[in-house]
């Protein structure tokens, strides 16, 4: 009988030592009192689904994601108003017709609608810490922070993927 081991599994193994190899330096940021509106305008033209929420001194105080955004949009409650001699079935035509609209401003800020935690990690921190930590906590990314606790990058799970050999 003819009898054939096993194939033997390669590991993979990150080559990388630590956060600071891994990350993408410099991470697209929204400033916490920014709108929602502005917020909504970088994610939509970076094509980036989140980004961490600074304060004044750089620090990550949050995240905003467009699942927030989504929910904030839900939530709002947008009514229009007419004048005492107006009803509601001449209101659009009357708005058709005299070409005006009306925009509502929405005065909400990142701060108001972020969620406000962030997984974070050092720029020493080791490449299996951050992957042990990413499947602890189920996310996607982590933020890495210098010694003053100041944003200086991020790490994706893609950018994991992208430093495995092949």
């Amino acid at each position: 009988m003819n009898h054939t081991p096993p194939p033997t599994t390669k590991r993979m193994t990150l080559a990388q030592a630590t956060a600071e190899d891994l990350m993408s330096a410099n991470p697209v940021s929204l400033y916490q009192g920014v709108s929602v509106q502005e917020a909504i305008a970088l994610l939509t033209d970076r094509s980036i689904t989140a980004a961490p929420v600074i304060d004044d001194a750089g620090r990550p105080v949050g995240v905003l994601s467009r699942g927030d955004i989504l929910v904030h949009e839900r939530e709002q409650v947008r009514h229009a108003t007419l004048t005492d001699n107006e009803d509601w079935e001449d209101a659009p035509r009357r708005a058709a017709h005299e070409g005006f609209s009306v925009e509502v401003v929405d005065p909400t800020k990142v701060r108001d609608i972020m969620t406000p935690m962030v997984f974070t990690v050092g720029l020493r921190t080791t490449a299996a810490k951050v992957v042990e930590e990413m499947l602890a906590m189920k996310v996607h990314q982590l933020f890495v922070v210098d010694d003053d606790r100041a944003l200086v990058g991020v790490i994706s799970s893609l950018d994991v993927l992208r430093h495995l050999p092949i």
